[in-house]
């Protein structure tokens, strides 16, 4: 009687037992942090949006303004991430697997997008790509800046750091003689790139994607420069945010965060979904 009744406590304990004390304090300080960064903003942002109700929220969602905006965002953010996994995995690989000079130099340029403001970026993007830059009057009569395509060429600036810094260090665990075996059992150079190596990775690099993606999907000093902010073309979500704002609507803007914040959480979750059976399907936990 007296085990059972151990065991049932066992089951329903909180926590178990541990050397490292703090728990109780850990815990609490950790949910009043996230209460205060994350969960109070988003309660405030959804009951300003209420003040709306159902009707007034589904007339802004369905504005052609608001659609296009959001469209523009999610579209050129979702297109550099996955330019950024293609080139930022070969980066990667590039940087473990090869020792050259100028190597440490490179590796260091990554960070550069942590540590320049997004606005001195977009105002260079803007430069180098308006019509008559160095770079833009290359490709006239077609127009790069002002257009979704510069807004995918600042998001890509800014995207690139976070597949790479996630990539690299799963690389750097993968061993030499992983390769050298699918070699020795008759694997070519393609078969262990997509068979042998990419399935480890794959964690790591939709785990990059996701960081990309968030990180372009709510830019906005980078990419006001080179947008050109025309509405129905190259408008963005968090530039349409701003001007409800400075019209006093705050509500508008609320109601476009919140939609904003729904189709983040509905992608991003879709990813982590996909990205825990690809740890499930390759045996990687």
């Amino acid at each position: 009687m007296t085990s059972s009744t151990a065991a049932t406590s066992a089951r329903w304990r909180v926590k178990q037992p541990s050397i490292i004390p703090g728990f109780g304090l850990t815990l609490g300080f950790s949910l009043a942090y996230l209460s205060l960064i994350i969960l109070i903003p988003i309660a405030g942002l959804l009951w300003r949006t209420a003040e709306l109700g159902w009707s007034g929220f589904f007339a802004i969602l369905s504005d052609q303004r608001t659609i296009r905006a959001l469209t523009v965002s999610f579209g050129t953010a979702f297109a550099a991430a996955l330019i950024n996994v293609v080139f930022g995995t070969l980066l990667a690989w590039v940087l473990t697997r090869y020792r050259f000079p100028g190597r440490r130099l490179i590796d260091a340029m990554v960070d550069l997008p942590f540590a320049l403001p997004t606005a001195v970026a977009g105002i260079a993007f803007a430069s180098l790509y308006a019509p008559n830059g160095w770079i833009g009057s290359l490709f006239m009569p077609f127009r790069i800046a002002f257009t979704p395509y510069g807004i995918v060429i600042a998001l890509i600036f800014i995207g690139l750091p976070f597949v790479v810094r996630t990539v690299q260090p799963i690389m750097e665990e993968i061993d030499r003689e992983v390769e050298e075996a699918a070699a020795t059992l008759g694997a070519n150079r393609f078969q262990t790139i997509f068979q042998v190596l990419l399935p480890g990775l794959a964690p790591a690099i939709l785990t990059g994607f996701a960081l990309a993606f968030a990180r372009g999907v709510g830019e906005y000093g980078s990419v006001i420069f080179i947008a050109g902010n025309i509405p129905y073309v190259s408008e963005i979500a968090p530039l349409l945010i701003v001007i409800r704002l400075e019209e006093f609507n705050y509500a508008g803007a609320t109601a476009i965060a919140t939609i904003m914040l729904l189709i983040s959480f509905a992608m991003l979750l879709v990813i982590n979904l996909i990205q825990a059976w690809s740890r499930r399907r390759y045996g990687y936990v």
